[in-house]
């Protein structure tokens, strides 16, 4: 079997191989990104919830960017809630922040009652700039 292509952002090697994790993989010509949250360098979670949301962004962002990719070649995210009805309308508004323009990817929205001491998860799927996949399937 072949070595993983592995991505890892600066500055936080040591974090991921910690708690033994790949912060994401290149395969077939996509990015699969493990779930990011608001963590400190040291791994800590952020205390306040917007802070928190916001550093779960950068921190993916960080990862897209050392594959080459941005946010707008992300084709699916999922994100996770500690508690959705107390917080969503706290964290969506700083989703859009980073979330771009439309077309938006596709989402999957997951309520969850523990996240390691975190209240937001991200994990996305991104395409690859360079993959010069066709899009198959676009209408018109």
């Amino acid at each position: 079997m072949p070595a993983r292509d592995v991505v890892f952002p600066p500055g936080r090697q040591a974090l991921y191989e910690r708690n033994r994790y790949s912060p994401a993989i290149r395969s077939n010509g996509f990015l699969f990104v493990s779930g990011q949250v608001g963590s400190r360098p040291d791994g800590s979670p952020e205390p306040e919830l917007e802070a928190q949301v916001r550093l779960a962004f950068q921190n993916l962002n960080a990862v897209l960017a050392a594959a080459g990719c941005s946010f707008d070649d992300v084709v699916d995210v999922t994100v996770f809630i500690v508690d959705p009805a107390e917080k969503f309308e706290r964290i969506w508004p700083i989703v859009g922040e980073f979330w771009g323009e439309a077309p938006h990817p596709t989402l999957t929205g997951v309520g969850v009652t523990w996240l390691y001491g975190f209240d937001f998860e991200i994990k996305v799927v991104a395409k690859l700039p360079d993959a010069g996949m066709p899009d198959v399937g676009r209408l018109g």
